[in-house]
């Protein structure tokens, strides 16, 4: 019934898991990271795990993405030449 909506998803998935690991930029790789996970929430809903699916948005999406995104800011950069 919604096999066509879940093959979309599981598209934009793999793109983001695929961007994630390709990406050089820490900043898009965390972004595309949280995208990954939303998607996976999005899915694990549309499968009827709705409890599943909040909890990877709120904790995977939202908890863990911003955690990255202070430990980039806190963090120092240094270049290798």
């Amino acid at each position: 019934m919604h096999w066509e909506f879940e093959l979309v998803i599981l598209v934009f998935l793999l793109a983001a898991a695929i961007v994630a690991l390709r990406s050089k930029d820490l900043l898009a790789a965390v972004v595309t990271l949280s995208v990954y996970s939303f998607m996976a929430a999005l899915i694990c809903a549309v499968m009827g795990a709705v409890d599943v699916g909040f909890t990877e948005a709120v904790v995977g999406a939202g908890i863990t993405g911003v955690l990255f995104i202070v430990a980039i800011y806190q963090t120092e950069r240094k270049s290798v030449d």
